[in-house]
């Protein structure tokens, strides 16, 4: 899982390098994170429902093949917009076979015969902190080696595909979860995922759950782009700043959202929906005001938002599923997550209309219409 992360996302601080010596223009490169959701979502929706089928660990392997591939177009597709466009959604795929498999996988791995010692969100927090660290350092050696390194447009995907080969032998000694079978009804009807429709889900996670990769999106897309007038030749390294800040926020608050849940009675996607908001708010401000000071410390305050609202969603999620359909709703809940994520590449078309300021406005009070929402929900689910 950490492998796919780091895959996943260390070409994000690469944006500007793209634009810069690729030539491609901001909606190019802001497209190429589109292509990106393009493949994680079937990856999420199709895996879990395989892995429910054949077992965990085969899907798995295929998604660290799959990460290794997506580096290799990468790395070898500077001058060519299919080549990159290709690899980013073969990574795609790769991040959506470690959030939906991976996640169901860890979680199982967490729990009786395999853990006897693990604490009650210990599945939960395990993946999500697992994932996020590899995000964040994928993007922090990627972005460091672009800014300093030899070879800037190869390295950063060369130091993947090594971690990638590493990993292997390790992943095929891992225990096997799901005993592989053969399915006596057709694959399609195993894509059906019921617990969509649950009431917890529709009134409480799904209006919160875009909101968590959408914090990235501002933080580490959206920022940087308003202050790169400011920045000169440190816009690379300022970019992979926010991205390996937002993310070591998100990490180092993880392991809260327990605690946050017991102190207010099961509310912490409440306490991640109401950081978002102020992050949010934060944003704003800093598109008016165009300071890289404030965009740091947006992007610390929605790593944190991204950080609560991840887990406390995951918690949400492994409430209401089971061992038969984790995977499933796990990679229907990690699809609307990364809704979000589109956030960069709307507001990139976007901009020549409204601006910045103005969009990011509108997004203020999307969010605080979805905390309502969620808000809503939690106290209707606690009362019926």
């Amino acid at each position: 899982m950490f492998a796919m992360a780091w895959g996943g996302n260390h070409f994000t601080p690469l944006l500007h390098m793209y634009e810069s010596l690729g030539h491609y223009s901001v909606v190019m490169a802001d497209l190429f994170l589109g292509f990106y959701v393009v493949g994680l979502v079937p990856g999420l929706l199709l895996a879990g429902a395989l892995s429910d089928r054949y077992g965990r660990k085969p899907l798995t392997l295929a998604g660290v093949i799959l990460g290794i591939l997506a580096s290799v177009l990468l790395g070898l597709g500077f001058t060519s917009g299919i080549m990159l466009s290709a690899g980013r959604l073969l990574a795609g795929l790769s991040v959506g076979v470690a959030m939906a498999v991976g996640t169901a996988w860890l979680k199982e791995l967490s729990s009786p015969p395999f853990d006897r010692q693990a604490g009650q969100t210990a599945g939960a927090r395990r993946p999500a902190l697992t994932l996020t660290i590899g995000f964040g350092l994928g993007a922090g050696v990627a972005g460091a080696l672009a800014q300093w390194g030899p070879m800037p447009t190869l390295s950063p995907y060369v130091v993947h595909i090594v971690l990638s080969l590493l990993v292997l032998p390790r992943l095929l000694r891992t225990p096997e979860t799901v005993p592989r079978h053969r399915a006596h009804r057709p694959f399609w009807q195993d894509l059906a995922v019921p617990l969509a429709g649950h009431r917890r889900f529709v009134r409480v996670i799904a209006p919160s759950a875009p909101w968590v990769f959408g914090a990235a999106g501002i933080a580490y897309a959206i920022m940087p782009t308003l202050v790169k007038d400011q920045l000169g030749s440190l816009n690379l390294a300022y970019a992979t700043l926010l991205t390996v800040v937002t993310l070591g926020t998100g990490a180092l608050v993880q392991p809260q959202v327990a605690r946050i849940n017991r102190v207010t009675g099961g509310r912490a996607l409440i306490v991640g929906m109401s950081v978002m908001l102020l992050g949010v708010g934060l944003s704003v401000a800093t598109a008016i005001v165009l300071s890289p000071v404030l965009a740091f410390l947006t992007a610390v305050v929605l790593g944190a938002a991204y950080g609560v609202s991840v887990v406390a969603g995951l918690v949400e999620i492994q409430k209401i599923s089971t061992a038969a359909d984790l995977a499933g709703i796990t990679g229907v809940y990690y699809s609307l997550t990364y809704i979000g994520f589109l956030l960069p590449v709307a507001f990139a078309w976007l901009s020549p209309v409204a601006g910045y300021p103005a969009l990011l406005a509108g997004l203020f009070a999307v969010c605080a219409l979805c905390l309502v929402l969620v808000a809503i929900g939690m106290r209707r689910g606690v009362t019926e």
